[in-house]
């Protein structure tokens, strides 16, 4: 089985959860994640099968879009409410402060990651430090924050709910954190569903009770889509069938003999190529000094 199926991670499973119990499910070995969901987060997680796995590393750049919960005036040693409680701030905040906030966190800004993260120091991971009680320094990390939005903010319980269109690497729980601190309180994250990833929205997913239940029927299959999809919004080009044997073979094809290349894709950009038929062989990254399209990854399947 090659293709991906995206699922509805549920909460307090990890993504290694959900992945072991749909190798079990697909009767396959070969399934990886898009990026790791926390175990109190929910929503979408695309996993890729069989030879999709050699699209991962492809897709680490890819925005995400989240939904999450905070609440202010606590923090707590993971940022989040499952932490263990540090600090209290019994500072009022109203709404219209934190709208007035929100903008210093759109666009590119820093992140400190988190004692409880899977970053490394020193060939160690954070969290297997903070779990012995040792902090240490971390560096910031850039990322950014395309779209930042309050949808909801109850003054009485000092809690609301933001959506949030991010760059991969970017930590919900910090910023819920940061824009505590920026409110001259406390904030630790709540709740978290991821709405959107790899392309992919909470309407392709397929929630894991529902993928147990398509397995026993023999139908779960029928939710698993192309590896093409993962590329969707990349430009496609048909070949012909000595280029198509090239190319998959692990030759570069003359761009000048390359037939509805777009003209606007700039050196280094990778595109979607297609078989005469229509079937979806792997991308092509343009080298612009070479005046090739060189092989970026192959995904067709024998036969084809």
């Amino acid at each position: 089985m090659n293709g991906v199926i995206v699922i509805d991670k549920p909460q307090d499973f990890t993504s290694f959860d959900v992945v072991a119990v749909m190798r079990r499910l697909c009767g396959q070995k070969k399934i990886g994640h898009t990026g790791t969901l926390d175990p109190m987060a929910t929503g979408v997680l695309p996993l890729l099968l069989g030879k999709a796995t050699r699209a991962a590393s492809l897709l680490d750049d890819t925005d995400k879009e989240y939904r999450a919960g905070f609440q202010l005036g606590y923090r707590t040693d993971t940022q989040d409410i499952t932490g263990k409680k540090l600090q209290e701030c019994g500072q009022r905040v109203q709404k219209a402060q934190i709208e007035a906030v929100l903008p210093y966190f759109r666009g590119n800004i820093w992140q400190i990651p988190p004692m409880y993260s899977a970053v490394q120091k020193n060939g160690q991971r954070l969290y297997t430090l903070a779990r012995q009680g040792i902090e240490v320094e971390r560096d910031k990390r850039p990322v950014t924050i395309y779209e930042l939005i309050l949808n909801e903010f109850d003054e009485n319980t000092q809690s609301g709910v933001l959506t949030v269109r991010c760059s991969a690497g970017t930590y919900i729980r910090t910023l819920c954190a940061d824009i505590g601190e920026r409110l001259g309180t406390f904030g630790v994250m709540s709740s978290l569903r991821r709405t959107r990833a790899a392309g992919f929205s909470l309407e392709d997913a397929v929630p894991l009770d529902e993928a147990k239940r398509l397995s026993a029927l023999g139908t779960l299959e029928q939710k698993v889509r192309p590896t093409e999809s993962l590329f969707s919004g990349r430009p496609a080009l048909r070949v012909t069938g000595a280029q198509a044997r090239r190319f998959c073979n692990g030759g570069a094809l003359s761009l000048e003999r390359l037939s509805g290349l777009p003209g606007d894709e700039t050196d280094g950009a990778f595109l979607r190529v297609l078989s005469p038929e229509g079937s979806f062989l792997g991308l092509g990254a343009v080298d612009r000094e070479k005046a090739e399209l060189s092989v970026l990854r192959l995904f067709f399947e024998e036969g084809n």
